[in-house]
């Protein structure tokens, strides 16, 4: 592994770690030349998936591209960087274990406003605006009629 600050290709393991509900392993590395310390991570190489969206074009799936757009969605609202990692390790965990290449991007849509309206109604409803594309209020104001009708039930 080449060190990222020196590019010397001589380093020791410090600590490895599971991550990702044992997905990943994450190493802690120092460098043999200039001593600075830098982390890397392994995952189990998987045949890629390919994401089909509505008008047929196919898009390698890309969590980084999810992980911008649930970035996004939750801008400014009570959720971690870890949470957004876990919904989406838990959203590629699911499609590797259900589909062997091609993913309907409306699978992948459906499942992430899933995963996010249970940790957070804003970034849920935010999500699902551009996710659905959202023409005026009513859309809105449909969209959140379900949760404000939960909420009203569990309050009373």
């Amino acid at each position: 592994m080449r060190c990222p600050f020196c590019r010397t290709d001589n380093d020791r393991v410090i600590d490895s770690r599971s991550g990702d509900d044992g997905a990943s392993i994450r190493r802690r590395r120092e460098c043999l030349g200039c001593r600075r310390r830098f982390t890397t991570y392994e995952r189990v190489e998987r045949q890629l998936l390919t994401v089909v969206k509505k008008e047929g074009v196919r898009d390698p799936f890309d969590r980084d591209k999810i992980k911008r757009g649930l970035a996004k969605a939750c801008w400014k609202r009570p959720v971690t960087e870890d949470d957004i990692e876990v919904v989406v390790s838990t959203l590629e965990g699911e499609l590797y274990g259900a589909y062997e290449s091609d993913v309907p991007s409306r699978v992948i849509g459906e499942r992430l406003m899933e995963l996010l309206k249970n940790i957070d109604h804003v970034a849920y409803v935010r999500f699902a605006s551009v996710y659905r594309e959202f023409k005026d209020v009513r859309d809105f104001v449909d969209e959140l009629e379900p949760i404000l009708n939960e909420a009203n039930r569990l309050e009373g």
